[in-house]
């Protein structure tokens, strides 16, 4: 079992408890934030519906809905409220059902991979590795993420997910269930019910305020940009690290301006290494956190990004490196 690194060597018993105390306000405001920006980019089309604020509206929004989609994972360490049942209730209904997922399935599969990350009994390997590739290997990428290929394949396993027929994951890595092994109908319906129901609200409410047709720019979202930001997220988390055993080293924190964080990084998840060292940390404390440890010394060893375009480059720079090393 790969072990996580120990807050001890970097973080007193006081200053853990300190950074890993909730204040709910902050949640709330930063929830509010990101449902104004998601309802900001709806309003917009619908007002001014040129080609280039319909397209600069998709990428801020998938960008957001990464943030509704960190809600979930926040809430499945406990790290949103204060009170268990307000955390449960905001990461499923504000957090996983709007994206049609269900953070009770996702809490205990994202545990695994706290508890393996790097391994090869980590979930999320699917997610990181191939990196790095060459530039038309990930211009593919993107462009089928873009172009909604990545989006539809993912959302039909979701739904395959929740209804039994393939084992729950987040990678895209298919394990399909056995005939005798698959969920009653009962739990086929209680899983898909949240999903189905969060997104009539979200229909009807669009459909009150906006126009009906404004929901399919949500669903587009989902199916497009959404998919670029999760990618992105991904890579800088895990990929193209030192030592995937290494706990200090196979997990990356990497610096983000105002537009990475739009895009790539709300909630301040790219501050990854520091999440995995104390995984209940609320996310207003980990900018704190990560100054406290990296002036004591951990990013002598910790992995360590100045931005998500450095990331990109090298997770595109196999072709590169390949032209180096033969010149040599």
């Amino acid at each position: 079992m790969n072990q996580i690194p120990s807050a001890g060597l970097y973080l007193s018993i006081e200053e853990r408890k300190t950074l890993m105390q909730k204040e709910d306000w902050k949640s709330i405001i930063a929830i509010f934030i990101n449902y104004s920006i998601i309802i900001f980019c709806l309003w917009i089309v619908y007002v001014y519906p040129n080609p280039l604020i319909v397209i600069l509206s998709l990428i801020v929004l998938g960008g957001q809905q990464l943030g509704v989609s960190i809600l979930m994972h926040d809430s499945s360490h406990h790290s949103l409220f204060k009170s268990k049942k307000v955390n449960d209730w905001v990461g499923n209904w504000l957090g996983a059902h709007p994206v049609f997922n269900n953070m009770l399935q996702y809490r205990p599969y994202h545990q695994v991979h706290h508890l393996h990350a790097g391994t090869d009994e980590d979930p999320d390997l699917m997610l990181t590795r191939g990196y790095p590739t060459d530039r038309k290997s990930m211009y593919r990428k993107f462009f089928r993420d873009f172009t909604g290929q990545t989006g539809i394949r993912a959302y039909i396993a979701l739904f395959a997910m929740h209804l039994g027929y393939i084992r729950y994951t987040q990678s895209g890595d298919i394990e399909r269930v056995d005939q005798a092994d698959r969920i009653p109908f009962k739990r086929k319906c209680k899983n898909m019910a949240g999903p189905i129901m969060c997104n009539l609200i979200i229909f009807s409410l669009i459909s009150f305020l906006l126009h009906p047709a404004m929901y399919l720019f949500w669903v587009l979202g989902l199916l497009t940009t959404f998919q670029v930001s999760v990618r992105v997220r991904s890579i800088a988390e895990h990929s193209i690290i030192e030592d995937k055993l290494d706990p200090n080293k196979n997990t990356r924190t990497t610096y983000a301006n105002w537009i990475e964080r739009l895009l790539f990084a709300p909630y301040h998840v790219n501050y990854h290494l520091e999440h995995h060292m104390l995984m209940t940390v609320p996310f207003y404390n980990l900018p704190k956190m990560h100054a406290l440890i990296k002036k004591r010394g951990f990013y002598n060893e910790g992995t360590l990004a100045n931005n998500y375009w450095e990331i990109l480059k090298l997770a595109g720079s196999s072709q590169e490196r390949n032209l180096a090393k033969s010149k040599v």
